[in-house]
């Protein structure tokens, strides 16, 4: 059974950091890209970065480009996403999704139907 879990969210004020990491297991890991969606109240779902099944490609939203960073840790089936100079628009439910033999820039803008996370929140006060 898949099971994709999300980690790291919390309050934070506008300029500080967060890590996000997301756990995948009962899948091979590095057989599938990853990737960093959102959602905040009232708003559609974005993808705002996406990873390589490697680690070697990523793909960032320009909403996010210069301030968020996606790695993975294959021997952990582990993604994270580092994201620093947090602002209040960042504010939003971020999750966690895994595309089988997807590449890194589908899983974000034609994301795959399974394998989300329930997803952790990240609230930037101003």
């Amino acid at each position: 059974q898949v099971q994709v879990v999300e980690s790291g969210g919390g309050l934070v004020q506008a300029g500080g950091s967060l890590r996000l990491s997301c756990i995948a297991s009962g899948l091979t890991f590095d057989d599938y890209a990853m990737g960093w969606f959102r959602q905040a109240p009232g708003k559609e779902r974005e993808g705002i970065s996406c990873i390589s099944w490697s680690g070697t490609h990523t793909y960032y939203a320009d909403s996010v480009k210069g301030r968020f960073t996606i790695s993975r840790d294959n021997a952990k089936n582990t993604l994270y996403l580092q994201m620093n100079s947090l602002k209040p628009e960042d504010t939003a439910m971020y999750y966690c999704v895994a595309g089988h033999y997807y590449n890194e820039y589908d899983v974000c803008v034609k994301p795959p139907e399974n394998y989300w996370g329930q997803g952790t929140q990240v609230t930037v006060s101003s």
